[in-house]
């Protein structure tokens, strides 16, 4: 699968935040979703207008901008840290 045929950044769409192509879901709400313990069955369903194979794509794309960081991003979700 390429990521690319599923995901756009477009900055007139939700800042320019990497979305999923046609919607207004970002990748970064999918993939935190994912890390939460969600299922891709439970983020379908909360999000009809959403395919599995896009849950992948966004999966595929936080892996290459992984596979790609040269630093570790400053902490701005204390939150996320206090669970």
């Amino acid at each position: 699968m390429n990521w690319r045929d599923r995901i756009s950044i477009d900055p007139a769409i939700h800042h320019g935040k990497p979305c999923i192509k046609g919607t207004r879901v970002p990748v970064s709400t999918i993939v935190g979703c994912i890390a939460a313990g969600d299922t891709p069955e439970r983020i379908l369903k909360s999000w009809p207008q959403l395919t599995l194979e896009d849950v992948t794509a966004a999966l595929w794309f936080a892996s290459a901008l992984a596979g790609e960081a040269t630093a570790i991003p400053a902490d701005e979700d204390a939150d996320a840290d206090a669970e």
